[in-house]
């Protein structure tokens, strides 16, 4: 079972994800609602991936990445955000997301990203 640490700032989106991880045999070890707290999180817990937002406050989701990624280069981060436009998308993975996932989501491509990623 691959464990997944979710970061988002809306405590429904944390919630929503959480729903859909479980339901398909994803174990949810922990959830951040700010950059910062996902830095930490990450070095607690190692999860196998991360699903991140990128706007929050104290750290942007793109930071977080930067910050973990610098920690573990073989961090396997999706970005998770209502902001599809392309310089967003081409920011995060030229910094090293693996994937990137527009809100609201679809639980089959959220399931179908998450196991490209695992295969990684």
């Amino acid at each position: 079972m691959k464990k997944v640490l979710i970061v988002d700032d809306m405590s429904f989106m944390r919630f929503a994800l959480r729903k859909l991880l479980e339901k398909n045999e994803y174990e949810v070890i922990g959830e951040a609602k700010d950059g910062e707290e996902a830095i930490k999180k990450y070095a607690q817990y190692k999860p196998d991936i991360v699903t991140m937002d990128i706007t929050m406050p104290k750290m942007s989701g793109i930071e977080a990445l930067k910050d973990i990624l610098q920690q573990d280069p073989q961090a396997k981060i999706v970005m998770v955000s209502a902001m599809g436009q392309t310089s967003y998308v081409k920011e995060a993975l030229v910094n090293g997301a693996k994937y990137f996932i527009v809100k609201p989501f679809k639980e089959d491509k959220v399931i179908e990203t998450l196991q490209k990623v695992s295969a990684l």
